[in-house]
């Protein structure tokens, strides 16, 4: 389908993009790579009156380091996160989740604040910017406000944002040198949303689970950060018996819907088979494997 009519806009700056977001109001939409909004349009299930276009503005762009933290500009293609050296050093996880995104033609346009600041359930950032302990800036008229990824979703396309309000960056704590960390995806096809995925990043001490975060994809109304998950396995070994245990917790919190992906059931099962597998290649890399 063709979308409804609409003006667009193209501001220079966040303060031009804020002040237009704010004097338009309701019938105003940001936009950055479009690969969510644009659908949603052809469908008519979104039909803005003004689309405010972000990709004018230098300032949502690049990675920096800030402290012991990475700063990554909402408007950063995850080809462009793909490509950063940085964030391959430093944050791993994220070049390993940007590769299993849609495709190439995808990720070359589709940004990393747009995959985070929606609250699609089915995108992949969300979950592994939970698991990261990362932390979302937003900028209105009032100010920017901080807010972490683990409180931003609160239903299927329900965040925390306020109305007028643009994420503009995703402040991301570098992990510890030496950390192991896995994004295990399960896809019907390349391109598709996940039936169930996992994000695992831990450290461990010898043999021992030092520490241990988890996030799950696609597999409740928003992306699940599974903490007590995540605390079943500091202090223990990732022998067999551990990680099932660890793998019920992460189900027991999950509540996918029935789609063509298959029935809850079976959702439910695959994400404590994908947290088991993240959970395998997480340990191997922390170890030098």
């Amino acid at each position: 389908m063709i979308p409804g009519s609409f003006a667009y806009h193209r501001p220079q700056s966040l303060a031009e993009a804020v002040a237009m977001l704010a004097d338009l109001g309701d019938e105003a939409r940001p936009i950055a790579g479009g690969h969510s909004l644009i659908p949603m349009m052809k469908l008519r299930l979104a039909a803005p009156e003004h689309l405010i276009d972000l990709a004018g503005i230098g300032e949502l762009k690049g990675v920096r380091p800030d402290g012991n933290d990475l700063v990554i500009g909402a408007t950063t293609t995850q080809h462009e996160v793909i490509g950063s050296d940085q964030l391959a050093e430093k944050v791993p996880i994220l070049r390993e989740a940007a590769l299993l995104i849609a495709d190439p033609q995808v990720r070359y346009m589709g940004t990393l604040g747009g995959n985070v600041a929606n609250g699609d359930p089915g995108n992949d950032m969300p979950a592994v910017m939970m698991c990261l302990g990362a932390t979302y800036h937003v900028v209105g008229r009032s100010g920017e406000r901080r807010i972490p990824a683990r409180d931003f979703y609160k239903g299927v396309y329900a965040t925390a944002l306020k109305p007028g309000e643009i994420l503009t960056a995703i402040r991301v704590p570098v992990p510890p040198a030496g950390h192991g960390y896995a994004y295990q995806k399960l896809k019907r096809k390349v391109g598709d949303y996940a039936t169930a995925a996992a994000a695992v990043v831990l450290t461990m001490r010898g043999a021992a689970v030092a520490t241990c975060s988890i996030g799950l994809t696609n597999v409740a109304e928003t992306p699940l950060w599974a903490e007590e998950a995540g605390r079943v396995l500091v202090g223990s070994t990732l022998n067999p018996e551990n990680v099932k245990r660890a793998a019920t917790a992460a189900e027991r919190i999950t509540a996918p819907a029935s789609d063509r992906r298959g029935p809850p059931s079976y959702r439910t099962k695959m994400a404590g088979v994908m947290l088991a597998r993240a959970l395998a290649s997480a340990a191997s890399r922390a170890r030098g494997g």
